[in-house]
């Protein structure tokens, strides 16, 4: 009974990280179909296109996927229609949070924002209110198994801003309009297993709380990151 027991409970776990997979993956669908119908549908061609469709290769989105997406919005000239809105806004001990959204109905949105917000203790502000806490940078993460010397000179020679070693890792910061170029570059020499990379906004300054308020903003993060509608939470919350 015990063994039946554990199988039911990886068979659950296994199942809802299959779901959360899922749903990562459904967001970036809607991301790249956005980029692709915006623009052209050529990451190539496409700059932000492009810049997601690495977010989805870091977040091991299946290409197959990735390429429905763009192909969807190739043949849709009068398919879904999403507008782009960025919420701002506190939670618990201060902390700014910055909510992007892809939606076809502003209202059910932001209503769905602002009672996350209310339900976790925080509130939300007007537009501009926190954005400006924050810097939109280019983030490469890889093993530290390569050399360290090598990928800090061919990060640092294509323009990177900043190289951080860490105990299992080298941090890579760029511009937005470097990031393809020092990941390409990176990728020429040899590097095939980032563990994340993407085009992302980072904190000037973080806020330090309690435990008890560190549980109370995890618990918002993940209640905005559970709404279809949200793509991206950014906050300052040092971890």
């Amino acid at each position: 009974m015990s063994g039946h027991s554990k199988w039911a409970k990886i068979h659950r776990a296994k199942g809802e990280a299959d779901a959360a997979r899922g749903k990562v993956f459904q967001k970036l669908a809607k991301e790249i179909y956005v980029a692709a119908k915006s623009g052209a549908p050529d990451p190539l061609q496409n700059a932000s296109l492009r810049m997601i469709v690495e977010k989805a290769r870091s977040a091991n989105m299946p290409k197959d996927k990735i390429n429905k997406a763009i192909d969807k919005a190739k043949g849709n000239s009068d398919g879904e229609n999403y507008e782009s809105i960025r919420y701002e806004g506190y939670g618990v001990g201060g902390v700014a949070f910055m909510v992007d959204c892809l939606t076809d109905n502003k209202n059910r949105t932001a209503s769905m924002v602002r009672s996350a917000f209310t339900k976790r203790g925080g509130n939300l502000g007007t537009d501009g209110s926190v954005s400006y806490m924050f810097l939109r940078k280019g983030i490469i993460e890889i093993p530290n198994s390569y050399s360290e010397d090598e990928m800090m000179m061919v990060a640092l020679d294509n323009g990177a801003e900043d190289f951080v070693t860490d105990e299992d890792s080298y941090t890579i910061t760029t511009t937005p309009d470097d990031f393809i170029k020092v990941k390409t570059a990176l990728e020429d020499a040899g590097v095939n297993d980032f563990i994340s990379s993407e085009v992302t906004y980072v904190p000037t300054n973080e806020v330090e709380l309690d435990s008890e308020q560190v549980e109370k903003i995890h618990a918002l993060v993940e209640q905005l990151e559970d709404l279809d509608d949200v793509q991206d939470v950014y906050y300052n919350l040092k971890d």
